[in-house]
């Protein structure tokens, strides 16, 4: 990770830049010798690692860094885990958070840090999830970043039962690639793609609930981002890998309610992403509430005081305790 003195816009338009579709996937980044660490409001945050030892799979690489990236982005995650951020009274819920980056780095300030600032005040506990990235040398890459979510889902219930919070009251929040991973969480939380190695893994995976945030949800064209899907799946993948890392294909009676939010402006992950996850919610009995805007374009996060982005954690909050204030789903 890169520590530079960049601007809130000059970083943003890096992130703009390596999450458009047109980006060049095949293009070498400049390696860079220093590698200083991210900012104190990360570092400061007590982290929990996901595995103990070497994660499911193993392979990892490490890639050289760009020599422009803001101390924001991660990337060369050879150590998944779990940064804790607790409020000064805690509400009984739990947030596992998910920062996007085009399954090639983690934006760790708007998708991260400034989220968790956002939601303990609320009195929420927030775990923001470092996951592998598909494209560092780990085996099964397509299964690499899920392996890290229910891990990660399964350690914040148990977290909940331990810290006398409420297991039953915990939500995953996902941006942009980190939405895909969401969505895939929240539908495919059963899916076996480790091998359980403790008490933790006979724990439920599932949400309680999810909230995608301008989301990358089609793995396919027309729809989806070009260099998330590459990173995940690798290039030319078939139609049955494809088809297997498309969420909104799995929507099923048990995925959870979902919150969507995106701005139609979106050029880098269109809104009709959030589209086919509603369309496939609905179909499938699924609560979900969407919220689609005018403008505010992709990555804006918690976004700004001055626009329509701004105010949507706190509609969020009011959907959240109307999800929870109806208990946990009966059991099968």
């Amino acid at each position: 990770m890169i520590v530079r003195s960049l601007s809130r816009r000059a970083a943003s338009l890096v992130a703009l830049a390596l999450l458009s579709p047109t980006a060049s996937a095949q293009t070498p980044p400049a390696a860079v010798a220093e590698r200083p660490s991210p900012p104190a409001a990360w570092t400061s945050a007590p982290f929990v690692p996901l595995w103990t030892g070497t994660p499911p799979g193993g392979g990892f690489r490490a890639g050289a860094v760009p020599a422009n990236d803001p101390a924001t982005f991660l990337r060369n995650i050879d150590r998944p885990g779990l940064r804790v951020f607790k409020p000064v009274r805690a509400n009984g819920a739990s947030v596992l958070v998910i920062p996007g980056g085009a399954y090639t780095f983690l934006s760790i300030g708007n998708e991260g840090v400034d989220i968790a600032g956002r939601l303990t005040a609320l009195g929420y506990t927030v775990h923001v999830l470092t996951y592998r990235l598909p494209g560092e040398g780990w085996a099964n890459r397509a299964d690499v970043p899920l392996q890290d979510a229910q891990r990660a889902l399964r350690m914040v219930r148990a977290a909940a039962t331990r810290d006398g919070l409420d297991p039953h009251k915990v939500a995953v929040v996902g941006f942009s690639a980190g939405g895909h991973l969401a969505a895939t969480l929240e539908t495919d939380f059963a899916q076996a793609v480790y091998r359980p190695s403790d008490a933790t893994d006979r724990i439920d995976a599932r949400p309680d609930a999810a909230a995608l945030i301008y989301p990358v949800i089609a793995a396919a064209p027309p729809f989806t981002h070009a260099q998330s899907a590459e990173k995940l799946l690798g290039k030319n993948p078939d139609a049955a890998a494809v088809a297997r890392r498309s969420p909104a294909q799995h929507v099923t009676g048990a995925t959870p309610p979902t919150f969507l939010l995106h701005a139609m402006d979106d050029g880098a992950v269109v809104p009709d992403n959030s589209l086919l996850m509603m369309a496939a919610l609905r179909t499938a009995g699924r609560p979900v509430e969407a919220h689609f805007l005018t403008e505010g374009g992709h990555g804006f996060g918690v976004g700004t005081a001055t626009m329509p982005a701004g105010h949507w954690v706190e509609m969020l909050d009011r959907w959240l305790q109307r999800i929870f204030a109806k208990g946990p789903p009966p059991a099968k």
